[in-house]
């Protein structure tokens, strides 16, 4: 059977099986190595969505590949009933990272699974129930992180969500010192808001937060599952705002691609009563050995830094545009939104058809996180195809 009949076959296999909770882009990929995917044909495309986020090394990146190959030829499963090495060793070397004094940590599977562990750690806590989140925040799709996720229609559908949950406007202080009372247990927000747009929070807001928090007795919750471990420029988005949470969700590109999530919180706090919370599958030695191996790679290389430096290039670049259709431009470090003047979908569309994959944050927004090994020379190709595409799209 050659690819492209396979290719059918395999479109034609998902159709027919899928859960039909995905938008499905017209594209087979069957394989990627760094920056770039291949698909059925052969044709290769560059990768500015890192798997939303998830492909922080790129795709199939050695070290991770063969952390894995090693660990799993030792041991893939081990409870957490059970010390394991892999596991101490993945707590020693989040600890070295970690804003200071955030050395407790809870693993699970996925960003989603983190939030889920900090609105229950923060309930447990503070004896109190009430969450804070913020409008245009995005925190997954299990039912906890659901609530405190803004969009209407995510949420809608599966109402009632938790009790308890209030959405002010996000970067509003104001809004925020009316919401958070006596009775919250935690304000939850983006260090910069993903879905929402990519939109950074303001230094002052985010101190402000703090401020508030403290003073009421609410934990601090930063969501930094598309923000943390160098993808701003920094190990930690809110370390470039000197801001400590009380509680940090990591998830995504920790693992290097496989699942991994994580709640890391101050040790002053206390912890989780023994089976008060708990997960089959976190902190299993196949996804700690890849997430070590990350954590290396990502200091080794100083990727943070790197980051830094080419989202600086990135953003200049992008703002030298001058389309009509633009609006404005704006993130931080390997994380940049392109608000448009229409809706994106033609964009996208057209940027796949030069071989660039993106993704929108909104129905105006295009979202670029490609993985923090993306080279200068990939990423002056992507801004080309952005401009050969709005003035494709401008001159229809």
């Amino acid at each position: 059977m050659d690819e492209q009949h396979a290719a059918l076959e395999t479109v034609e296999l998902e159709q027919q099986h899928t859960s039909g909770a995905y938008p499905k882009r017209p594209l087979t990929i069957l394989r990627g190595r760094g920056s770039t995917l291949w698909d059925s044909s052969g044709r290769p495309y560059l990768d500015m969505t890192s798997g939303q986020g998830v492909a922080l090394l790129g795709h199939s990146h050695p070290t991770i590949v063969q952390a894995v190959t090693d660990q799993a030829q030792r041991l893939i499963t081990c409870p957490e009933i059970f010390y394991n090495d892999q596991r101490s060793a993945l707590y020693q070397a989040l600890a070295r990272h970690t804003p200071q004094g955030m050395t407790r940590f809870f693993l699970c599977n996925s960003g989603a699974e983190a939030v889920e562990g900090a609105l229950k750690l923060a309930r447990l806590l503070t004896g109190r129930t009430e969450i804070v989140a913020a409008q245009g925040g995005f925190h997954g799709r299990t039912l906890g992180a659901l609530s405190v996720t803004w969009k209407a229609e995510y949420r809608q559908p599966f109402q009632p969500l938790l009790p308890g949950v209030t959405h002010v406007p996000f970067n509003d202080l104001a809004a925020a010192a009316h919401a958070v009372r006596a009775s919250t247990a935690a304000v939850i927000v983006e260090v910069v808001q993903g879905e929402g747009g990519v939109r950074p929070a303001r230094p002052e807001y985010l101190h402000g937060l703090q401020r508030l928090c403290d003073e009421h007795g609410a934990l601090l919750i930063f969501d930094e599952i598309q923000t943390g471990l160098g993808r701003t420029g920094r190990w930690f988005a809110c370390q470039h705002h000197s801001v400590t949470p009380d509680v940090l969700c990591l998830g995504k590109g920790i693992a290097g691609g496989l699942p991994m999530g994580v709640v890391a919180w101050q040790a002053a706090l206390g912890g989780f009563r023994r089976g008060s919370h708990g997960s089959t599958f976190g902190g299993n030695p196949l996804a700690c050995a890849a997430a070590l191996a990350t954590l290396r790679v990502l200091e080794q290389e100083d990727l943070p830094g790197q980051a830094a430096r080419l989202g600086h290039w990135l953003l200049d670049r992008l703002l030298r545009l001058r389309s009509p259709l633009l609006r404005q431009v704006r993130g931080q470090g390997l994380m940049v939104g392109i608000e448009l003047r229409c809706r994106v979908t033609p964009l996208l569309k057209a940027l796949m058809a030069r071989g660039v994959l993106a993704l929108p944050a909104g129905s105006t927004v295009l979202r670029l996180l490609p993985s923090l090994v993306v080279e200068q020379a990939e990423l002056e190709r992507v801004c080309q195809a952005i401009d050969e595409s709005l003035e494709e799209l401008y001159g229809d």
